[in-house]
């Protein structure tokens, strides 16, 4: 007697069969499925629209079996904004790192969430410059040491990182904010709740909707995997803590 073994667990249809440039151990990756589950239970393929910009983000157009813009460095808010005003049928979302979303494009970022953009932003927070060879990033932890701040950055010089999650929250445009890890079976799970809970917003058209991700760099961070998943747990976590900063009011 043959039995047929029932598949529970299977590659997502938004998500392409191919190998990804992400280093060992690195978040994107993860994140990239994590979206294109969300994408699937949805049942959105068709009229989801990502903006990649700058960054180890850049190529995540080759990951995903959906329309995407490649826009400058931190502008993919100002693009997103523009596809979803002409189009507001659509599901449309930025994908940044903290250089591209923190730095260079910190002021369309502000404008975003405060005029109420109807888009999702999925930024991934791994206190550094990972694509351009692990510089400081303005999220880069107070003593932590990177190819700019081989000594531990310290404030005086560089100032103090940047919480861009309580930062967002206190805009009257944003809707829904939140900060989450992919850096345990446990966080990744409630990784996906809260992306699940930031498209719904959006689909429901109740405004600005922002995700933050605490994402583990083994390559910059000179660690190996299993280090880099401690670190973020152990010393990212009490600078970044995970929760929902903001969230629609009811009625």
């Amino acid at each position: 007697m043959q039995i047929e073994m029932e598949k529970v667990f299977k590659r997502p249809r938004t998500l392409l069969p191919v190998s990804t440039h992400y280093c060992p151990g690195c978040g994107h990756g993860i994140m990239a499925r994590i979206l294109a589950e969300v994408i699937d239970e949805f049942g959105v393929r068709e009229k989801t629209v990502g903006v990649a910009p700058v960054g180890c983000s850049v190529l995540l157009y080759n990951y995903l079996d959906i329309d995407m813009y490649e826009a400058a460095h931190g502008r993919a808010p100002a693009v997103a904004t523009g596809c979803k005003r002409v189009h507001p049928e659509l599901v449309v979302f930025t994908y940044q790192g903290d250089g591209d979303f923190v730095s260079i494009g910190m002021a369309e970022a502000i404008h975003a969430a405060a005029r109420g953009e109807k888009i999702t932003t999925i930024f991934i927070n791994n206190a550094i410059y990972g694509m351009t060879g692990g510089q400081m990033a303005p999220t880069t932890l107070l003593g932590q040491k990177t190819t700019t701040s081989p000594m531990g950055r310290k404030s005086e010089q560089a100032g103090y990182p940047i919480k861009m999650s309580e930062l967002l929250s206190t805009l009257d445009g944003a809707a829904y904010i939140a900060r989450v890890a992919v850096s345990s079976p446990k966080h990744i799970i409630q990784a996906k709740k809260a992306l699940k809970k930031a498209f719904e917003i959006q689909i429901n058209g109740q405004g600005y909707s922002m995700i933050e991700i605490l994402s583990q760099c083994p390559t910059d961070w000179r660690m190996t995997p299993i280090e880099a998943v401690k670190w973020v747990e152990e010393k990212m976590m009490l600078h970044y803590p995970l929760g929902e900063f903001k969230t629609p009011k009811e009625g």
